[in-house]
């Protein structure tokens, strides 16, 4: 295997025998497999599309197959196994579409070219030697795998979001068509000035996706309001909800009104706390624990089922408790856990084994008490607008930093807590994803009422905390958004938060700090490139940092 998709990733290079997040090296292979069939459909799709003759069946099963390849989300080798024999099947079925439509229009047979991806015959008990020869590593050129797995990794966070958005009846043709233009590109040998202008469309199909989803999500629940969020816990058996998916979340908790069930959320659902929807259910206690990386040991303390709508789900400990107890949908898998199918067409997910399950359990073990508030999203800050303004130009409010994006295990995320703790009186942090667990339990005040932390959601509200910057830039009448009294200081680990990154780097966004460390997939040359056009730069001591960052450096 080798994989170098997150931050985390062995000497910041490349696992080769087994992931640092827990991936074996068969689940790594059989990722690659399926990525490498998906750009066999998207090769049939782009050349339908030039004969005029676009392809949507397809289009839901390209992102949810890449959304399941996403770091902590499916470690089902059987599933993969299955989806890989389907996307097989849709390839050929597209392939056949595409030769009479060719032969229709042209009046002759298909005699051009086509890459492997889209000739491989897919033969029963070869899915594991193939797998081996399309790799990453099977692109021997250092940069050019760079680039082509840059894409491809934001094309994963691209997905997850149109994912989201798609469940709640929102697409857009632009991003499925983009999905195809992208993945075939990295079937063919292009210029580094072609692959770099495919990385950065990569960044606007993000903004539009990240657009997309706030649209599905705003116009289906409302939009995210100023809340205080209880953690502690009540009296009751409960159910914990982690990971991004709202239309579970809306069903889980219809389903489970007047069954003597609390519902807690966990980690990337917290945010469905600040929705006008959801506050309507008096069995929604709250939040539960904080960031992925430390389940373990809070699923176990939960006592309760548990659900993961979407990554991040890692590995159990051989001597956890909770397997029998645990479910998983949508692209989340892992032997031994229950998978929850697929919604009807129409209808609803069936929630009633997960519930049974619960009632059988005891009350969760409370963790914390309190409350932390959240629920700054784009339409909550605009509101607050002119005194924001004021703030600023009053000089109470010095500067904003941004530390969005994600958490991890790495023991120099504390460099986050520690910025957030140092950063003079006169900043605000506007933050969303899960990288907000290493300071938004901390107590840092207020600037004439505006907190000192402002959560916008989760990690694809990026958009919210653009969207802000850019109405920010047009009040004070500036022509640059790095004229702004804003700082960005990014987390990142998984890919979700490589298409983020892509999105900033499309509006123009310069001078960004990322870590724990620069990605691992990118070589030298690019990592260059991105230095010299966007001034990207690792994050280095907070003491050295807060400085730079208040001086606008």
């Amino acid at each position: 295997m080798f994989c170098f998709q997150c931050q985390e990733t062995a000497k910041n290079t490349g696992c080769t025998v087994k992931g640092m997040c827990g991936k074996p090296e068969e689940t790594a292979n059989l990722q690659d497999l399926l990525i490498y069939v998906l750009k066999g459909i998207a090769v049939y799709g782009e050349q339908l599309k030039a004969l005029g003759t676009a392809d949507r069946d397809n289009d839901d099963f390209i992102l949810q197959s890449l959304f399941a390849t996403i770091t902590n989300a499916n470690w089902d080798d059987a599933r993969f196994t299955h989806t890989i024999e389907e996307a097989l099947t849709r390839r050929d079925q597209i392939r056949q579409k595409f030769l009479d439509a060719y032969k229709a229009q042209k009046g002759g047979a298909f005699d051009g070219a086509l890459p492997e991806a889209a000739t491989w015959t897919g033969a029963p008990g070869t899915f594991a030697e193939k797998a081996k020869s399309v790799s990453i590593l099977a692109t021997e050129n250092e940069d050019v795998r760079s680039l082509r797995e840059m894409l491809v990794i934001g094309l994963k966070g691209i997905a997850a979001y149109a994912d989201h958005a798609a469940i709640l009846g929102f697409r857009k043709p632009e991003i499925n068509d983009f999905m195809h233009t992208a993945l075939a590109s990295t079937t063919r040998d292009l210029s580094s000035d072609e692959m770099v202008d495919l990385v950065m469309k990569a960044g606007e199909i993000a903004v539009a996706t990240m657009a997309l989803l706030d649209e599905a999500n705003t116009t289906t629940y409302g939009h995210p309001e100023i809340s205080e969020v209880n953690i502690g816990v009540g009296s009751k058996p409960g159910i914990l909800i982690s990971g991004h998916d709202l239309k579970d979340m809306e069903e889980l908790l219809q389903q489970t009104e007047s069954s003597g069930v609390d519902v807690y959320t966990h980690g990337e659902m917290l945010p469905a706390n600040y929705y006008p929807a959801f506050k309507k259910y008096k069995h929604f206690v709250g939040n539960y624990g904080g960031s992925w990386w430390e389940q373990n040991k809070e699923f176990e303390a939960f006592n309760g089922a548990i659900l993961l709508t979407t990554n991040c789900l890692v590995p159990l400990r051989k001597d956890n408790t909770y397997l029998d107890r645990l479910f998983t949908t949508n692209v989340v898998g892992y032997p031994g856990a229950t998978h929850i199918a697929d919604r009807p067409a129409g209808g609803s997910k069936d929630f009633s084994a997960l519930i049974a399950r619960a009632k059988r359990c005891t009350p969760p073990t409370e963790l914390e008490s309190g409350a932390i508030v959240g629920g700054f999203a784009r339409n909550q800050v605009l509101a607050l607008a002119d005194k924001v303004v004021d703030a600023v130009k009053s000089g109470a409010i010095k500067r904003f930093v941004v530390m969005a994006g994600c958490d991890g295990r790495h023991k120099t995320r504390a460099y986050f807590t520690d910025v957030a703790q140092n950063l003079p009186k006169d900043t605000v942090i506007l933050t969303a994803g899960c990288a907000k667990y290493r300071y938004i339990k901390l107590n840092l005040g207020d600037i004439g009422g505006i907190p000192r932390v402002l959560d916008a959601g989760q990690c694809n509200d990026c958009y919210s905390l653009a969207v802000i910057a850019l109405k920010l830039k047009e009040v004070f009448g500036l022509d640059d958004i790095n004229k702004l009294p804003i700082s960005f200081d990014i987390a990142w680990y998984e890919q979700k938060a490589v298409a983020v990154l892509l999105a900033l780097l499309f509006l123009g966004v310069k001078g960004m700090r990322l870590g724990p460390t620069l990605p691992g997939f990118l070589s030298p040359n690019v990592a260059q490139v991105l230095v010299d056009k966007f001034d990207i730069k690792p994050i280095a001591t907070v003491e050295e940092d807060i400085p730079a960052m208040m001086a606008g450096k």
